[in-house]
């Protein structure tokens, strides 16, 4: 049973953005002190990227843990609403699947780095600097 309201989570829920998340931000600024220069959630690509770097032909999908499945502590499952939710994160994993065959179908290199890994710091530069140079 859930501690608040309906209305309430719905609310809650409702706050959480989708685009230039803490993660998200941290990468950008990650990349832009390295030189690299890009475009933002391009609406002409499958799943509308969040890092695009056409001058390179690479892609960066920042994954947030809980939303996209992952298997770590913060993609903990939900106390209520298990049904809603396991299908909700098995959709977007699916979704998730499609777009990054798309994009490799297209020719993109992709790079998907998850949330947790971008708040623990340990190697993201030297990860992405890889990438980059790849």
């Amino acid at each position: 049973m859930d501690k608040i309201s309906v209305e309430a989570r719905s609310e809650l829920m409702a706050r959480i953005r989708s685009k230039d998340t803490k993660p998200e931000l941290a990468v950008r600024s990650i990349l832009h002190r390295l030189g690299f220069r890009f475009r933002l959630h391009r609406k002409d690509l499958p799943g509308r990227p969040d890092i695009v770097l056409p001058k390179y032909r690479k892609i960066i999908l920042v994954q947030g843990c809980f939303w996209h499945g992952h298997t770590c502590r913060l993609a903990s499952k939900p106390k209520s609403n298990q049904v809603y939710w396991a299908r909700k994160i098995l959709s977007n994993q699916e979704r998730d699947r499609r777009t990054l065959a798309s994009l490799k179908d297209a020719g993109w290199s992709v790079l998907e780095l998850w949330e947790c890994e971008i708040r623990a710091g340990r190697g993201l530069i030297e990860r992405l600097v890889d990438f980059m140079q790849a």
